[in-house]
């Protein structure tokens, strides 16, 4: 046998070899390659979803004011009785409410905004003197109580504690407030000095159904 074919066979038998040794890193190197990329689309599927996930009402006005408590003998549970609605089984007059008397404040505001139809206001009260409101106090031109098309919605009050008098507060009765939670604390609510009017302020959400 000549030379030259003992050369082109051993050229062909490692040519062989190390083709079948890249057969192999190709196989381990797609392996890497799936499992890097399922970890990657996971990664970022998991990211989509955090950047689409809705993000929790925040206010973070409240942590430098005291809390009031409220209750309602309108309120059980989490849910609204149907009585305060303005529907055809409801009466649509506004919750009793209570709360204890706050130190050093004139007068109260009173908000009842729905939370779920874009800051849709249902009750707006200003010049409150009294810390027991009875059920249906507040007047038809400051009062309209909840109607949802549909499904369930959940409607929350608040009660805000002034020092000084106030005449003027956001937002329009029965219609979408956009901005309601960043401006409900504005116009003349907080102007009275450096620290502001407001004294203290406390919530109450419950939730009504369409057709309860």
């Amino acid at each position: 046998m000549s030379k030259r074919i003992r050369t082109l066979i051993l050229t062909t038998v490692c040519s062989v070899v190390l083709l079948a040794g890249c057969g192999k890193d190709t196989s381990n190197s797609t392996a890497t390659t799936e499992a890097t990329t399922e970890a990657t689309t996971a990664a970022t599927t998991a990211a989509s979803i955090e950047a689409t996930a809705p993000a929790t009402t925040e206010d973070p006005f409240r942590e430098h004011v005291k809390t009031i408590e409220v209750t309602s003998s309108d309120w059980h549970d989490g849910v609204w009785d149907t009585v305060i609605t303005k529907t055809k089984k409801g009466a649509n007059v506004s919750p009793q409410l209570s709360w204890e008397p706050v130190d050093g404040a004139d007068s109260y505001v009173i908000y009842m905004v729905d939370n779920t139809a874009t800051g849709w206001l249902h009750w707006k009260s200003a010049d409150v003197k009294e810390t027991e409101l009875p059920q249906g106090w507040a007047g038809e031109g400051e009062y309209v109580g909840p109607y949802p098309p549909g499904g369930t919605h959940e409607y929350e009050i608040y009660v805000i504690a002034v020092k000084e008098p106030v005449t003027k507060v956001f937002g329009t009765l029965d219609s979408s407030n956009l901005s309601f939670h960043e401006k409900k604390y504005s116009c003349d609510i907080n102007d009275a000095g450096e620290e502001g009017n407001i004294l203290a302020v406390g919530t109450l959400a419950g939730t009504y159904t369409y057709g309860d």
